[in-house]
């Protein structure tokens, strides 16, 4: 089909959603390296994982050989609500850069908690309702993770008990009484509720939080309440794995119209989405069916794969959870109260360390003041107010048409647009005024939190 056949917007039908979900793992040669009990050293069991997650997330969490995992009627029949989300050729940014790259973006902002987090949050809510749980706890950086777990559980009649970093709770309090529209608690992390976020406190008085920390508050509840579980928004093996219905819907769109990319773009906080967006990509050239380049876009004020280290850490901050293998600053390391809520943990998805470990993906870290820049000009040409995570998308998508005028090349470019922007005003009110600073930790505060990893042998 022709190019200028293609639509801007590129919509599935329900019969062509996806009815599985795909295992990037089942394709890796070097698997992901083992969670770890932090008292024995040893590999987690599923028996001892299950105190904490719920049982049916626990395979899937272990899970390296089985590539496809049934999406559950009841999960398909929920995302029926807001998927397929649309593929949009950006043909008004392609205008204003005069670029002969074609751009492309999967908007996965159309549901209430505006991003791409409730394909897992509905997904995790389901198996804690299967399971016959009364509710699950969990953490939230910008607070999108926190709004879709709510909806989830709202939709499910489950409790849901919410930890929110502080500076999003105190930056971003709409999105906080989303949550509780949903029946949703929300405590603001580090605080005095739990005996983990009192030592935290102790430790770093006046802290503004982190994700570590919240993660530390929300698995100490879990696992004081019979009848609770935690879920996470991001990092683990199972998140990834229901977030790769993003990679999946695009790519059948793509695939529809002959399209291939050449450069295909996320965000990367924890690695949710970006690893969702790439996973059937990444697979296609894990078994040398095709070739792409991967870029995973990281704030500068808290850089776990340009400047972190590869090597096991605590996946929070009191110390609790167990130990995972990935890039990482460090799980005492405490990032600056910036606006990219969602990207502000200090370690990365065990699969996406593995893969960038082995050269099969780019990263780079870029300012906020630079994501708010590109966050107002794509704004201004395709009429979305993106979320400040996906900005950091746009950002390297922009530098990379950018490149392509410059070169002549015309590139095809993918990047994960996975939310808006409409409950980061405050954020958009400080670039406007002049107040945005941006932040970049120096060595020596990276090289003090690395001198705490665990020894692991």
């Amino acid at each position: 089909m022709s190019e200028n056949r293609i639509p801007y917007k590129i919509y599935l039908s329900e019969d062509e959603m996806p009815k599985s979900w795909y295992n990037l793992r089942a394709d890796m040669k070097n698997k992901p390296a083992p969670l770890l009990n932090p008292g024995t050293g040893a590999p987690m069991t599923a028996e001892e994982l299950e105190g904490v997650f719920c049982k049916e997330l626990v395979q899937q969490e272990l899970d390296n050989d089985t590539a496809w995992f049934a999406i559950p009627q009841e999960i398909r029949d929920f995302y029926k609500m807001y998927r397929p989300s649309p593929l949009v050729r950006a043909y008004c940014l392609e205008e204003k850069l005069q670029t002969p790259a074609r751009i492309y973006y999967k908007f996965e902002g159309n549901n209430t908690s505006g991003s791409h987090k409730l394909n897992s949050a509905i997904a995790q809510a389901y198996y804690a309702k299967k399971q016959g749980l009364r509710g699950v706890t969990t953490e939230t950086g910008a607070g999108q993770w926190g709004t879709a777990l709510s909806m989830a559980c709202g939709y499910l009649g489950l409790d849901c008990r919410v930890y929110m970093v502080k500076c999003s709770y105190e930056q971003k309090p709409f999105r906080r009484e989303v949550m509780k529209v949903y029946g949703a608690s929300v405590t603001p992390s580090p605080s005095e509720t739990t005996n983990v976020g009192k030592k935290i406190l102790q430790e770093f008085p006046g802290t503004t939080g982190s994700l570590g920390c919240a993660i530390s508050e929300a698995v100490e509840t879990a696992v004081s309440h019979p009848g609770y579980r935690y879920v996470l928004g991001s990092v683990l093996n199972q998140v990834l794995l229901h977030q790769s219905v993003i990679g999946l819907e695009s790519k059948i769109a793509m695939d529809r119209y002959g399209v291939r990319p050449d450069i295909i773009i996320g965000c990367a906080g924890g690695g949710s989405n970006l690893g969702g967006l790439i996973a059937p990509f990444m697979g296609e050239k894990l078994r040398g069916e095709a070739d792409y380049r991967f870029i995973a876009v990281e704030p500068a004020s808290c850089p776990s794969f340009t400047r972190g280290r590869y090597a096991y850490d605590f996946c929070d901050t009191g110390m609790v959870c167990p130990l995972a293998k990935m890039y990482t600053l460090g799980s005492s390391f405490m990032p600056s109260a910036d606006h990219a809520g969602g990207l502000r943990f200090h370690g990365m998805s065990s699969i996406l360390s593995q893969l960038y470990a082995d050269g099969y993906m780019e990263a780079v870290s870029v300012r906020q003041t630079d994501v708010f820049e590109a966050a107002e000009e794509f704004a201004r040409v395709e009429g979305i107010l993106p979320a400040p995570e996906s900005s950091h998308a746009i950002l390297a998508a922009v530098n990379e048409a950018k490149r392509c005028r410059e070169t002549g090349e015309a590139k095809t470019i993918l990047f994960g647009l996975t939310g808006t922007g409409y409950f980061d005003l405050v954020a958009y009110e400080k670039f406007h005024s002049g107040a945005m600073q941006d932040f970049v930790p120096t060595d020596e505060e990276i090289g003090k939190s690395l001198s705490r990893l665990p020894k692991v042998e």
